[in-house]
């Protein structure tokens, strides 16, 4: 994710749209670049939350209302600015730990009611589900996957249509509410495509299965057969 970005022209909501608050939230996020709060949640810059704003149909008013309650989760819209993938949270993380260790790295990341929110490019909610149908995802009957589909969640796809609930700007919600893993911090996020997403799926599929399948070439010892000791031929 890259650093805070000076241009702000995007974020002046008006006129009299900061008095009834007595704060500058925009200038608050700025002041916080590169934070954390108390519980560990990443914080979003003004770049960020422009970004945000951008995927709704009225940034103007979605930036206003974010002013007012910068504290308060907001909905966005899917399918302009990103998509969403979600999986549960704990097979989220592992996907993350693969993505920045071995590859690209992700684009911004929240979770939510257990599960594990992978902001993607527009049109990944369209392409993943085929290519995982490809895998055969799920069904045990892949090659690379079998026997495996007791340990691969369903991953839900939102898109054109649909609609998420992001975290709050600042601070993360009460009651376990929605919170930043990886916050947005510039205009123009890197996101990452169906292919990555389903490389990481794929990777952390193979490795949450257990080591041994039960499965041999070998056919099973007969119990009853006689069973010689070859070392002392001579």
């Amino acid at each position: 994710m890259s650093a805070w970005l000076n241009d702000e022209t995007t974020l002046r909501t008006g006129t009299g749209t900061a008095s009834h608050r007595g704060v500058d939230i925009f200038a608050l996020l700025r002041d916080r670049t590169g934070h954390r709060t108390d519980d560990g949640a990443a914080q979003v810059t003004a770049s960020g939350a422009a970004w945000l704003a951008g995927a709704s149909a009225h940034p103007r008013s979605t930036l206003s209302q974010w002013e007012a309650r910068p504290c308060a989760p907001g909905v966005l819209p899917c399918g302009s600015a990103f998509d969403v993938v979600s999986v549960p949270a704990l097979f989220g993380r592992r996907m993350l730990e693969r993505l920045w260790a071995e590859g690209p790295g992700s684009g911004p990341v929240a979770t939510h009611r257990g599960r594990m929110l992978l902001f993607a490019s527009p049109g990944t909610a369209q392409r993943l589900p085929s290519l995982l149908a490809w895998e055969e995802w799920g069904t045990g009957s892949t090659g690379g996957l079998r026997g495996h589909e007791g340990s691969l969640p369903p991953v839900l796809c939102h898109g054109t249509g649909d609609a998420v609930t992001v975290p709050p700007l600042t601070g993360g919600a009460d009651g376990g509410g929605p919170r930043w893993v990886v916050a947005p911090d510039t205009r123009d996020p890197w996101l990452p495509g169906p292919d990555v997403l389903l490389w990481a799926c794929v990777r952390v599929g193979r490795s949450a299965a257990p080591s041994t399948t039960g499965n041999s070439i070998f056919p099973p010892a007969d119990p009853g057969a006689n069973v010689y000791d070859v070392t002392r031929r001579r």
